[in-house]
């Protein structure tokens, strides 16, 4: 692969940004999740369940999690593995960890009201960066793309796939003694819709213009 042609103006430019810039929003909307106490999105619930049982700082046991994940996309399908992969795998953990440090010394107890517009703008949020990076095509993390690959597999349409991976995830998390909040059930019941809904109407025109 010739890296010099992300850094060059066109397409494969635009892929690089629309993958960090993805990646990043995603990353700090956990913060959100965080500081608004009404439950994280279903991965970081099972993430936050195993933070229970395992004592090791949380940026270290995402990216743990993440490798054992990644072994396994590795025998599934290497097409998702790309530069978005590596960012999630190694960055995602401690961006998690310094948005949410970012947010409580912002507002160091918010409001209800705060609180509200935390977990709306999270959820949007999330689900426009995880639009943006997997419609890039330059790998996606390794969570995500166990539900692309199943849609690929045709076994259901995606957002069908991903509402029942999101379910296991707020199960296994509950199982180790991680509450979920409405937020956590909101977000594993319209995540994948409204990624679906913003592939079209903000990440393919985006990429396309």
């Amino acid at each position: 692969m010739d890296i010099a042609q992300y850094f060059r103006p066109g397409q494969p430019r635009r892929r690089l940004f629309m993958t960090f810039l993805g990646v990043l929003t995603c990353a700090m909307s956990v913060g959100m999740f965080k500081q608004a106490g009404f439950g994280t999105d279903p991965f970081q619930c099972l993430c936050n369940g195993l933070d229970r049982v395992i004592p090791i700082d949380f940026g270290t046991l995402y990216m743990l999690i993440n490798l054992v994940l990644l072994a396994a996309v590795f025998f599934m399908d290497r097409h998702y593995i790309g530069i978005a992969t590596f960012i999630n795998l190694f960055l995602m953990g401690y961006i998690i960890d310094f948005s949410e440090h970012l947010l409580m010394w912002l507002i160091p107890s918010p409001s209800m009201a705060v609180r509200i517009a935390y977990i709306i703008v999270a959820i949007v949020v999330m689900c426009v960066g995880s639009s943006l990076y997997f419609t890039a095509n330059l790998g996606v993390s390794t969570y995500d793309s166990i539900a692309l690959h199943l849609a690929d597999r045709k076994l259901a349409p995606f957002r069908f796939i991903r509402i029942t991976t999101d379910l296991i995830c707020v199960g296994l998390g509950f199982a180790m003694g991680y509450v979920p909040g409405v937020g956590t059930i909101i977000t594993a019941l319209f995540m994948g819709p409204l990624i679906s809904c913003f592939n079209k109407t903000i990440a393919e025109p985006m990429l396309r213009r």
